[in-house]
C-alpha cells in the first residue's frame, strides 16, 4: 500500500497524512485528490445541469452548440486535475485564429465556469486559469445607419407595396423604426399588448430563432416594459389590428407563423419584402438599414426629439442609463454644442451688446 502511494514504509505516510491532509482538514482547504480525476466532459454535465434551468432557452441551445463545436473535442476527455493555464492559453491562441473573439470568449466562458464550479466544490485546489489572455471585442462597430423621419416614413410606405400583407408590413416599419421594438419583440407583440388609451406598447414577450424552430419568451432584458405610442404608429396598428382576437399576433408571416428576421445580406439573391422596398428606393448596399438599425433610427428620433437618457433607457429596454450612454454616445454628441449655444444665450441676456457694456459689466459686479 505505501509503496503504491510512493511511500516505502508505513511510517512516511503516516508522517506525511499528518502534515498535510490533516492539516488541510482542519483548516477547511482539503481536496479529494481523486476527484481531481473527473473527466471536463462528466463536469460540464453536472454543470449544465445544474444551471440551465436558469437559463433562457435561447441560451442553453447557444451553450451546447458551443460545447459541442468547441470546447467538447479539445478538453471533454482531460482531467480536471490535468488541465494547465499554458494549454488553455495554447487553445484560446488557435481559436483566436480561426474565430472571432465574441466565439472564442463563449467557449472560454464554459471552460471558465465549469472550473470555478470545481474550484468551490473542492475537486481543485486553485484555479488553473488564473492568467489567461483572452481576445478583446472590437469597440467600434460598423458605423450605424438612422434614417429621417421623412426616409423612415417613405420606407413604410413601400413596404405597403408588398405583395402580401402589406398594411402589416407598414405598421411594423413604423414601429421598428419609432418606438425602438427588437425585432422578435414586435414578433411577439400581441393584440391585447397594444393599449390606445395610455397610447402604449406593452412589451411583453420576445421571439428568438433556435434552429429552425421560433420559440418565444421574455424579453432580452427579462423584464416587461411600456413604450410610448407615437400616432402615426398608433394609426397604423389600429388598422391591421381590426377584427383580431386579444392574444392573436399583430404581424404574422403568409403562413400564420410569426414573423420571419430580415436581413439585408446577400443582395444579389435577396428578394424579401424588406429589401425589395429598399432596392425600390435607390438605397445602395452601404446605405441600406438593416432591422436593427431601426432600433437604432427610433433611439436617433427620440434624441432629437428631446428625449433624455432615462426616458431613452425605458424606452429601449436597457438594463441602465449607463449602457444607454454607451451604446448611444454618438447621438449624444451635439449635446455638447448645445451647452454653449445656451451659455452664448444666457450671456447675451445678461450683457448688454452697446458700445458701454464693460462698464455696464462692472458697475453690476461692484453693486
Amino acid at each position: 500500500m505505501g509503496r503504491k502511494r510512493g511511500f516505502k514504509r508505513k511510517k512516511d505516510a503516516v508522517d506525511w497524512a499528518a502534515e498535510h491532509v490533516t492539516v488541510a482538514l482542519a483548516s477547511d482547504t482539503y481536496v479529494d485528490p481523486a476527484k481531481g480525476k473527473a473527466l471536463i466532459s462528466d463536469l460540464y454535465q453536472s454543470w449544465y445541469a445544474e444551471h440551465s434551468p436558469l437559463w433562457k432557452q435561447s441560451w442553453r441551445h447557444t451553450v451546447e452548440i458551443s460545447w459541442n463545436t468547441h470546447v467538447k473535442d479539445a478538453w471533454g476527455d482531460v482531467r480536471i486535475m490535468d488541465m494547465e493555464r499554458a494549454s488553455v492559453q495554447q487553445w484560446v491562441s488557435a481559436l483566436s485564429k480561426k474565430r472571432s473573439a465574441s466565439t472564442v470568449l463563449k467557449a472560454y466562458g464554459i471552460l471558465r465556469s465549469i472550473v470555478q464550479d470545481a474550484v468551490k466544490d473542492r475537486i481543485l485546489v486553485r484555479d488553473p486559469l488564473k492568467g489567461v489572455v483572452l481576445p478583446r471585442k472590437p469597440k467600434r462597430k460598423a458605423k450605424r445607419v438612422y434614417l429621417t423621419v421623412g426616409q423612415l416614413i417613405r420606407f413604410a410606405d413601400e413596404c405597403r407595396k408588398a405583395q402580401e400583407k402589406g398594411e402589416e408590413r407598414r405598421a411594423l416599419i413604423l414601429l421598428l423604426g419609432f418606438c425602438g421594438l427588437r425585432w422578435g419583440e414586435a414578433a411577439a407583440l400581441q393584440v391585447s399588448d397594444v393599449d390606445y388609451e395610455s397610447h402604449r406598447v406593452i412589451v411583453r414577450r420576445n421571439v428568438v430563432a433556435i434552429g429552425s424552430d421560433r420559440v418565444e419568451g421574455t424579453p432580452k432584458s427579462g423584464e416587461m416594459r411600456t413604450v410610448p405610442l407615437p400616432s402615426i404608429v398608433e394609426q397604423a396598428l389600429m388598422h391591421v389590428c381590426l377584427g383580431k382576437g386579444e392574444t392573436e399576433h399583430v404581424f404574422l408571416d403568409p403562413s400564420g407563423r410569426t414573423i420571419r428576421p430580415q436581413s439585408v445580406g446577400n443582395l444579389a439573391h435577396n428578394r424579401t419584402w424588406y429589401v425589395s422596398a429598399l432596392k425600390r428606393l435607390n438605397y445602395s448596399p452601404a446605405s441600406m438599414p438593416s432591422p436593427h438599425d431601426l432600433r437604432h433610427t427610433a433611439a436617433s428620433i427620440a434624441v432629437h426629439a428631446g428625449a433624455n437618457v432615462k426616458a431613452l433607457q425605458r424606452m429601449l429596454g436597457h438594463t441602465s442609463a449607463a449602457m444607454t450612454l454607451d451604446v448611444y454616445a454618438d447621438l449624444f454628441d451635439s449635446d455638447l454644442d448645445d451647452v454653449a449655444r445656451m451659455i452664448d444665450s444666457a450671456v447675451a441676456i445678461e450683457v448688454p451688446t452697446d458700445s458701454n457694456a464693460e462698464s455696464a459689466t462692472l458697475e453690476k459686479v461692484s453693486e
